[in-house]
């Protein structure tokens, strides 16, 4: 009887044990997550002022396509839903309602652009929909006490002013300065970085131009700049409007210093059609590495990214660094979705993105890595300086955090 007793005592505990860890491994979804696909939203201008940064979005799909290819995340395969705006805010609240009320995507990736995410982000945290790794570099992004469904990616356009006005305070304190932005979040958060960073030394700005993303060309605006006797030309510029900056330049016969934002450095994107002879000693600063540069030929992360695009998207150029952008975007969002495991709800998306630890992307470069927090909503902060050589970009100095309290 004894025995009988100790057999039911045990089948009563392995009941116990499987229902309390049933119960514990039980998923949870939201909108746009069940037990074999995860749905994403993606807004991207593949047409109109903004579309060479089309290719993020076609860089992306590839990459989940390659990891659907692989199993997926965690059994489920990604359907990436990403539609066009045309670099036009009405157009992305539309296209951002479309995802959200009748595709009914789990999250919104990597939106494009300043103008177009700051008209969907009051729409998306209101309908607690993350707005993850939103593709621009404006300083509102890491705002989690007011904006919790909101975060970047990439390191704040005030955080790289704050570079290249250091920069110039220590290589040429007596400098001029004309600057050409665009009108709009993305232009005035530069300019606002630069004036910021510079302080008492903001007089070395000697001319001010804006232009309109609509505009088909900023030639005059450059003009303009030229005649303020300017040495130094900071081109707050989107990838047309930059290559257009970069052979105006050399058309006028004006040789300033030059500092390009990050957003436009791409070899096969900007420079290579406006010229390699007319960007030669232009500066910028990088967080990611040159698919041109051929110093990362041997590294393992390049390695994974060309054997990537050899596979998945051949078509892409990889002097383009948009493609390595898209990348690297990619890569984190799988990250965070494999952290979230089978709590695929959209509170837990955001914990787990804000629970980011040295997670360095094969493109990042090395010694950068990202971090976030539940207040820390900036994943990349450190960039480093580099200048124009040949058919490439070289790097100098050290990794440089950029971080406004510096």
């Amino acid at each position: 009887m004894r025995s009988e007793e100790l057999r039911v005592a045990a089948l009563a505990a392995a009941v116990i044990v499987f229902t309390s860890g049933t119960a514990l491994a039980q998923k949870k979804y939201d909108a746009g997550a069940t037990d074999t696909e995860i749905k994403i939203g993606n807004i991207m201008p593949y047409s109109g002022p903004a579309s060479a940064y089309g290719v993020i979005g076609k860089t992306e799909q590839a990459y989940f396509n390659k990891v659907n290819a692989e199993g997926g995340i965690n059994g489920r395969k990604i359907n990436f839903v990403s539609y066009d705006d045309g670099y036009s805010p009405p157009k992305a609240v539309e296209q951002a309602r479309k995802l959200v009320e009748s595709d009914e995507v789990l999250l919104v990736f990597n939106p494009l652009g300043t103008p177009s995410n700051s008209a969907i982000q009051k729409y998306l945290n209101a309908k607690k929909v993350p707005q993850l790794f939103v593709a621009t570099g404006a300083t509102k992004w890491n705002d989690p006490k007011n904006f919790p469904w909101t975060m970047g990616w990439q390191p704040s356009y005030q955080s790289e002013a704050h570079i290249y006005a250091k920069y110039l305070l220590k290589e040429k304190p007596d400098g001029k300065i004309a600057i050409l932005f665009q009108n709009d979040d993305f232009g005035k958060d530069y300019l606002k970085g630069l004036k910021d960073a510079l302080g008492a030394k903001a007089s070395m700005i000697a001319a001010e131009e804006s232009y309109e993303a609509t505009e088909p060309s900023v030639d005059n605006h450059i003009v303009r700049l030229k005649a303020s006797g300017a040495d130094v030309f900071i081109s707050i510029t989107t990838p047309k409007f930059a290559a257009q900056a970069i052979k105006k330049l050399a058309e006028i016969d004006w040789k300033p210093l030059h500092i390009v934002s990050n957003v436009s450095i791409s070899v096969g994107g900007v420079i290579k059609p406006a010229g390699f002879e007319n960007a030669q000693g232009m500066l910028s600063a990088a967080y990611a590495k040159d698919g041109a540069d051929p110093q990362w030929d041997n590294d393992p992360g390049m390695k994974k990214f060309y054997a990537f695009l050899a596979k998945y998207y051949p078509d892409a150029n990889k002097l383009d660094a948009s493609v390595v952008y898209g990348y690297g975007a990619a890569q984190t969002m799988v990250k965070v979705l494999e952290m979230c495991g089978d709590n695929l709800t959209r509170d837990n998306v955001m914990k787990q993105a804000a629970s980011l630890k040295d997670f360095a992307p094969d493109t990042l470069l090395p010694g950068i890595k990202i971090n976030t927090s539940a207040t820390d909503f900036a994943p990349i902060k450190q960039l480093q300086m580099m200048r124009f050589k040949g058919e490439k970009w070289d790097l100098f100095g050290d990794i440089i955090s950029g971080e406004l309290s510096e």
